[in-house]
């Protein structure tokens, strides 16, 4: 299984312990109010919707990964999405760990 296949499952398992937030509102509002700690968004995500996100992050100094298709962020996690953010540090922490990054305090 590669590490790609581990971030994947780790989404999953993010979704079933209620610690990700899906849906690009939800995860604007997550990134303001500070509950936000690793937002993924789809690489074939609108340009709008990747800067809109990219700002947001880079403003509120949280964590962004653009790695993946909305196909496979869908896949992992059950639901039709291309953005979604963990709420919870130990999942984004293990998510950045197996890309081989980990720019959390």
């Amino acid at each position: 299984m590669t590490p790609q296949d581990k971030q994947l499952n780790l989404l999953g398992m993010a979704v079933r312990a209620g610690r990700l937030i899906t849906g690009e509102e939800l995860t604007v509002k997550a990134i303001q109010r500070n509950e936000a700690k690793l937002v993924v968004v789809a690489s074939d995500a609108s340009d709008n919707t990747r800067e809109k996100l990219t700002n947001k992050c880079k403003y509120y100094n949280v964590p962004l990964d653009i790695a993946f298709t909305a196909d496979d962020i869908s896949a992992a996690i059950g639901k039709s999405r291309s953005i979604c953010a963990f709420t919870d540090k130990g999942f984004a922490k293990s998510y950045l760990k197996l890309k081989g990054t980990n720019n959390m305090e």
